[in-house]
């Protein structure tokens, strides 16, 4: 039987009701004058970052039941919380994704091609992190939470700088690191909140609450709201609805402003849901029932945005735009995919250590001369 999943609070952040409706909850009112002055052009850019990475999301589900990848993790239903909180910051912040933020990267200048070479198994990481065209978007990690003691390293070293006057004062850069309800629950992130909360780091930790640990329900997990842990460490903690992109753009952005300004780390809960598998390898059908996946559906963050967007007059001249952008999006990695290729056997002596080691060298040599011997058999042959 499953179990129940956590119940908004009250003081959730929402803008947009589940039928696209603006209809503000007393929470969102701090936040109203900053959304009425996003542009239409704004808005639209929201829709379109959610429907185009949809659109790629599936292809590379797709291509990973067809043998091209050896895992793929969607983000199918969360893109609210990512478009959201992606566009909310500034050139100069700096990104630590956890293995599914695929729009964050896409939004910030990572070609998502990276992403795919990552679960192809063809690289460790997929792309410098301070090449400037990837946008400080530090790279995937799939140990849990580890990714938040990396963030707040960084942010420590950024408060560090700024105090001690060594810092660039035109930077002003914060940090944003995202996590789901599971790694809520490792070590790492209560460690990454000591420090950050200690040193009051210019840092954002956002968690996307999608509902489900794989198989694990969030309720079994954590008997009050996940936003109040962060409150237990003395920083200003706050749940918007994860679904609600307009929500989720004005909490983050806000929050990003407070940390920037010295004022300390702060911590976001996003409410949203998984609609489809915690990876390629899971089978959700095996832990919650059909019922509360429609009831989800119903919550769509992309057509809740679309009919927000009708309402206030947007042409269907430019959904239909939207809708080419996203398949040719689609069909582009979808033959990419197939150029990549494999990876020569040699790569695996690649990047043990960062400066030539001997032993490394003497094992690549050693490997080479096994690998020709097989030359001489298949000649004999």
């Amino acid at each position: 039987m499953t179990l129940p999943v956590s119940s908004p609070d009250p003081g959730t952040v929402r803008v947009l009701t589940a039928d696209g409706s603006f209809a503000p909850t007393p929470a969102a009112e701090p936040y109203l004058a900053l959304i009425d002055a996003l542009s239409d052009a704004e808005l639209e850019g929201f829709y379109r970052d959610m429907a185009v990475i949809r659109a790629f999301d599936v292809q590379a589900t797709n291509l990973q039941r067809q043998g091209q990848l050896a895992l793929w993790p969607p983000s199918f239903g969360q893109e609210a919380a990512q478009v959201g909180s992606a566009r909310a910051a500034r050139p100069q912040d700096h990104f630590f994704p956890s293995y599914r933020e695929h729009v964050v990267a896409r939004i910030r200048g990572v070609d998502p091609i990276d992403i795919i070479r990552v679960m192809r198994g063809l690289t460790h990481g997929g792309w410098n992190p301070f090449d400037p065209k990837n946008g400080n978007v530090h790279v995937y990690t799939l140990v849990l939470g580890s990714q938040t003691l990396h963030a707040t390293g960084l942010a420590m070293g950024l408060a560090f700088d700024e105090r001690s006057g060594t810092g660039d004062p035109e930077r002003d850069e914060a940090v944003i690191v995202y996590y789901g309800d599971g790694a809520s629950s490792q070590g790492d992130i209560h460690e990454a909140m000591v420090f950050a909360a200690s040193y009051r780091t210019p840092q954002v930790f956002f968690l996307q609450n999608n509902q489900w640990a794989i198989s694990v329900p969030v309720a079994t997990q954590s008997r009050a709201p996940l936003y109040k842990r962060g409150e237990g460490y003395g920083m200003p903690s706050i749940a918007v609805d994860g679904n609600d992109v307009l929500a989720s753009w004005a909490v983050t952005r806000l929050a990003l402003e407070e940390a920037r300004a010295g004022e300390g780390p702060r911590a976001i809960e996003a409410l949203t849901y998984r609609m489809g598998a915690h990876t390629t390898s899971d089978d959700p059908t095996k832990y919650r029932t059909s019922e509360e996946e429609d009831s989800w559906r119903a919550r769509d963050p992309i057509d809740r945005m679309r009919n927000y967007l009708l309402s206030r007059g947007a042409s269907e001249a430019f959904f239909a735009d939207v809708e080419a952008e996203s398949a040719a999006v689609a069909e582009d990695i979808r033959i990419r995919t197939g150029e990549l290729g494999g990876l020569e056997t040699d790569a695996m002596f690649d990047h043990v250590y960062s400066d030539p080691h001997p032993l490394v060298e003497e094992q690549r040599q050693w490997f080479a001369g096994y690998e020709a011997s097989f030359d001489g058999e298949q000649e004999a042959s």
